[in-house]
């Protein structure tokens, strides 16, 4: 069968993490992404991450799976005029930029939908394409600090820390996806396009929207818990004899499941702790408890105990020990591909799966620049004379 997006082909201006983590997401489903560079350049990630190989570096090599690359200087007439071409094949633009920074090159919305009426453009940038903060640079560590995320994060008594990934961008570029695929989904129906405005500040509010409405519910400003979590108790983390132990205690019956286990059956039906809603509001009592009943055994021996009885259980495991991990394996989450310089490198695979249509990862992340040719004579039809006189002007690299 077809793959999903196979008959969707997504110019993607963007650049760092948020845009590109949007665009790979598309491209592991079958869309033909060309990854626009400014010429000479290059993406900025390119130089982010360990070394590999050949001089491309981990990060992008990772991140830019499944797309072709090409070089193009949109400051030129003549790159201006390749780009209104290729908008005139495409479905989708998507572009990470300042706020504004193509529209004023001439080559916004307004521009490219006159040359292609069912272009999708989408822009994903820190703060929203509107609004007193619309201007502002903006990249992760900002959004987690200017969203809230920073303040909830961290031992208690902080001022709390970064998330240890790139949450704000990686957000923004799931979201990114979606609205694109929702307005594929319209102009399937209609024909027309229409712009998407994805920001991360927007995509850091929704995964915080339970402690907001708390916020807006009792007026108690959330603070960094640790591993805790102020909305359900037990859900933390305790040392055991051996190695960190994480303990989600998800319901009652769960509740009247665990007291046992660790030996201490009292607390079940203890007035202070029977409920959730009790057991938060002495946490202070409950927790010393079980931090000392947790520290009479080893990691290995809990979690057989606890897994005994359906009690989710897990251990705080370093990067090197995930990819090791069991699961990991056993379900293939981590794949190799060959890359024309670095080699054989191994990445995280595509994490949705779907029965009939899988996504794989079918090609390494381009060198810059390197399939300029090929775009150009496949999808616009030039040939080696128009190309050549392209890369004579400085328009292409």
């Amino acid at each position: 069968m077809r793959m999903p997006l196979e008959d969707v082909t997504v110019l993607d201006l963007s650049h760092a993490l948020a845009g590109p983590f949007c665009s790979t997401m598309l491209a592991d489903f079958g869309a033909r992404v060309i990854k626009l560079e400014p010429k000479g350049a290059g993406d900025i990630a390119r130089a982010w991450g360990p070394p590999l190989p050949g001089g491309e570096t981990a990060y992008f090599v990772s991140l830019h799976r499944n797309k072709q690359g090409i070089e193009v200087d949109l400051k030129r007439t003549e790159g201006k005029d390749l780009f209104f071409r290729l908008v005139e094949r495409c479905d989708v633009v998507l572009e990470n930029y300042r706020t504004g920074a193509l529209a004023r090159l001439g080559l916004g919305y307004d521009e490219a939908c006159r040359r292609n009426p069912g272009i999708i453009y989408c822009s994903v940038s820190g703060f929203g394409q509107d609004g007193p903060y619309r201007d502002r640079a903006a990249l992760d560590l900002i959004l987690q600090a200017e969203s809230g995320m920073i303040s909830v994060t961290g031992e208690p008594g902080s001022h709390g820390v970064r998330c240890g990934v790139s949450v704000a961008d990686m957000t923004a570029g799931m979201y990114a996806a979606y609205g694109i695929m929702l307005a594929l989904r319209v102009k399937e129906r209609t024909g027309r396009g229409q712009t998407i405005d994805v920001s991360m500040l927007e995509g850091k509010l929704s995964l915080l929207g339970t402690m907001i409405g708390g916020y807006l519910a009792d007026g108690q400003a959330p603070e960094p818990m640790g591993t805790a979590y102020k909305a359900l108790l037990p859900y933390q983390t305790f040392r055991t004899k051996t190695r960190d132990l994480a303990l989600a205690v998800g319901s009652e019956k769960l509740w009247q499941e665990f007291c046992p286990v660790i030996g201490r059956p009292e607390l079940a039906d203890d007035p202070r702790y029977r409920t959730n809603a009790d057991r938060a509001r002495n946490r202070d009592t409950l927790i010393p408890v079980l931090e000392t009943a947790f520290l009479t055994r080893s990691y290995e021996e809990w979690e057989r105990l606890l897994l005994a009885r359906g009690i989710p259980v897990g251990a705080i495991n370093r990067i090197a020990e995930v990819v090791e991990h069991p699961q990991v394996k056993a379900r293939g989450a981590l794949v190799e591909m060959d890359h024309p310089r670095a080699g054989k490198v191994k990445i995280v695979g595509v994490p949705v799966r779907l029965s009939e249509t899988p996504g794989a990862v079918r090609t390494p992340s381009p060198m810059l620049g390197e399939h300029t040719e090929e775009v150009l004579r496949d999808l616009l039809g030039l040939d080696a004379e128009a190309i050549a006189a392209l890369r004579a002007a400085g328009a292409i690299g």
